[in-house]
């Protein structure tokens, strides 16, 4: 929330003027269950704050735990509360500060222990919005799952756009109105930075918002409070167990996104049914009342068929030509031809997605579909950089089911043959680094090992733990270059004019993050260069 200088507020003012019941419910909940809540009701303050830096005269600050498997800092905790205290209003605490100071009177500003604040922190930040000034929000649609939320968010976005919505989008590739991006720090930002930008988007008269709903995000229910009504699920592979501690967490912190506990104004749940964790998703939405679709990529004629099926794919490196069979209902089925300007098998299904959420938001199939050419993939996913021969793309893959993916929908048009470049991040999952290799070993003729964002390990470290496993014979196709500059000038010098060269790992970035450092990189920028210097363009 910005500093601006709007009229001061108290607690009890948000509660009697907020527009929405639900909010006021949100709201009233803190009432009922927080202790001493009188004490500091009708105190007046300025912003709420999560940021202990950035509490300036008379705000309020918000002191949350830290959701890391390392837990809470102590020390740190208290330097907080110490520095933030000078200047705030009151303090809203999710811990137990007793565990903290013998006499929370130590320090110069009323505190109240609201152990359960995450249920309604959105709200409360969405009201202060609200009382400054009353915005409509736009619909909103989210997307959840390892693989295909930024692709998605992006089409879905642009089909709002092409329909006449005023469209934005909130995620990995950046926030804000479609064509007019700022990058971002997080896939989904804390419940203020979400908030604000909801609010901000309605105050720029936009229709619709599309968001990447990351796992971090709704564990952490930074969400709560946001206006979803399609919830999108694309699927879940091995990534982030840094963070959750196993894949059963992992998926339960999925399907938070399809549950109207968490998201009241719910309506339609989209979701990949040819994946392993569908059901958890289904199941949760089905006992949330929500109209639920269904989208496959395989058509087998059974009365459990998908809602919406490619029942016949014809690729190429120009797109591909899409036969979708789209059942809503128990109505009789619709059969339609699309022609997709997207690249690769994997992007036919999150076209099929992206379609059933236009429909949900009430574009006609047939409208729909006469949009999609018009489409265009988002940057740096299956990205074509222009050549003269070969073929040279970028794309974000940083899984290995990603990869598995990119590779495979890249073997069918290769007449040569198949190279990857690839590395894995520094700082996060050490597991997931033998199956990135394996994953492009077997997918890939020849792969180049490379760094990605070490951050503060050594990119040598990591290609170690990268190559454990690897057998004689593919050493013999790997190349290991920790320079990924260097790497990439590789594989363009050595690739053949009927190869395919993939760059993976980073896509949209433009930097490389080494030792807390950020230095310009961006994978297709150097690519361009390395075709250049070789004569290739």
């Amino acid at each position: 929330m910005t500093t601006s200088s709007h009229d001061a507020v108290t607690l009890q003012q948000l509660i009697d003027s907020s527009s929405s019941d639900e909010l006021g419910r949100q709201l009233s909940k803190m009432v009922q269950n927080a202790d001493n809540l009188d004490a500091i009701a009708n105190t007046v303050f300025q912003d709420l704050r999560l940021d202990s830096r950035h509490v300036a005269s008379d705000d309020v600050f918000i002191l949350l735990k830290s959701q890391t498997q390392q837990g809470q800092d102590y020390q740190k905790i208290r330097d907080y509360l110490s520095q933030a205290a000078k200047c705030a209003a009151f303090i809203l605490s999710e811990i137990n500060l007793l565990d903290l100071f013998d006499n929370t009177n130590v320090l110069p500003c009323p505190i109240l222990y609201v152990p359960n604040i995450r249920d309604f922190l959105g709200g409360l930040v969405q009201a202060r919005l609200q009382y400054q000034q009353l915005v409509a929000l736009p619909t909103v649609v989210a997307v959840t799952g390892t693989n295909g939320k930024t692709t998605i968010s992006q089409l879905v976005a642009q089909l709002g756009q092409l329909a006449g919505m005023n469209s934005a989008v909130m995620g990995t590739a950046g926030n804000g109105k479609l064509g007019a991006l700022t990058q971002a720090s997080h896939t989904t930002g804390d419940a203020l930075v979400v908030q604000q930008f909801l609010y901000q988007m309605g105050e720029q008269n936009a229709d619709l918002l599309v968001l990447e709903a990351s796992s971090h995000g709704l564990d952490q229910q930074r969400l709560q409070g946001v206006p979803v009504k399609v919830a999108i699920y694309t699927n879940l592979s091995r990534d982030h167990l840094d963070y959750h501690a196993d894949m059963a967490e992992y998926v339960a912190a999925k399907a938070k996104l399809f549950d109207k506990t968490h998201f009241p104004t719910l309506t339609h749940a989209i979701i990949n049914i040819d994946d392993e964790y569908a059901k958890v998703m289904i199941d949760t939405a089905q006992a949330s009342g929500l109209i639920v679709w269904t989208y496959s990529l395989q058509a087998d004629g059974s009365a459990n068929e998908a809602n919406f099926i490619a029942t016949d794919i014809e690729p190429s490196l120009q797109g591909v030509k899409i036969a979708l069979r789209s059942a809503l209902d128990d109505s009789q089925s619709t059969n339609i031809n699309i022609i997709s300007p997207l690249l690769g098998r994997f992007n036919v299904a999150n076209l099929l997605a992206a379609i059933a959420a236009a429909v949900a938001l009430g574009i006609s199939l047939e409208r729909v579909a006469s949009l999609v050419p018009q489409l265009q993939g988002a940057i740096g996913r299956m990205q074509r950089v222009p050549s003269t021969d070969g073929c040279f793309i970028v794309d974000y893959a940083h899984t290995p089911d990603a990869l598995t993916q990119v590779l495979d929908s890249l073997r069918t048009h290769c007449r040569g043959q198949l190279w990857a470049v690839f590395g894995c991040g520094g700082d996060r999952d050490a597991g997931k680094r033998p199956l990135m290799a394996q994953a492009g070993l077997s997918g890939a003729d020849q792969v180049i090992l490379t760094a990605d964002n070490p951050r503060t390990e050594d990119p040598n470290i990591i290609l170690q733990d990268m190559q454990v496993g690897m057998s004689p014979e593919q050493y013999q196709r790997t190349h290991i270059e920790p320079a990924r500059q260097q790497a990439i000038e590789y594989a363009v010098s050595h690739a053949n004019d009927d190869d395919i060269v993939v760059i993976a790992g980073k896509g949209h970035e433009t930097y490389q993050e080494i030792n807390g450092v950020r230095h310009d990189f961006d994978d297709s920028v150097i690519l361009q260069q390395a075709l250049q210097q070789a004569g290739r363009i």
